[in-house]
């Protein structure tokens, strides 16, 4: 068994991400924008990239660690 990549260098890669950025961003564009991962072998990760460098890496979380990620911001 392989283990699951914990980022990609280039978001451009992942292919059929809906990007959604965060309704706190403003307009100077200082956010993240998140994605579910639909299919391949990234399938139910979540996707997080700079919005400022949306052609830049983006960092891949399973679902329970990046709930508990927002629930603690909350």
């Amino acid at each position: 068994m392989t283990a699951m990549p914990r980022y990609v260098p280039s978001s451009t890669r992942i292919q059929g991400a809906r990007w959604q950025r965060s309704s706190y961003s403003n307009g100077m564009n200082n956010c993240v924008e998140t994605a579910t991962l639909d299919s391949g072998p990234s399938a139910g990760l979540r996707a997080v990239r700079d919005s400022k460098n949306t052609a830049g890496p983006a960092l891949l979380f399973s679902p329970g660690p990046w709930e508990s990620f927002v629930n603690c911001l909350r």
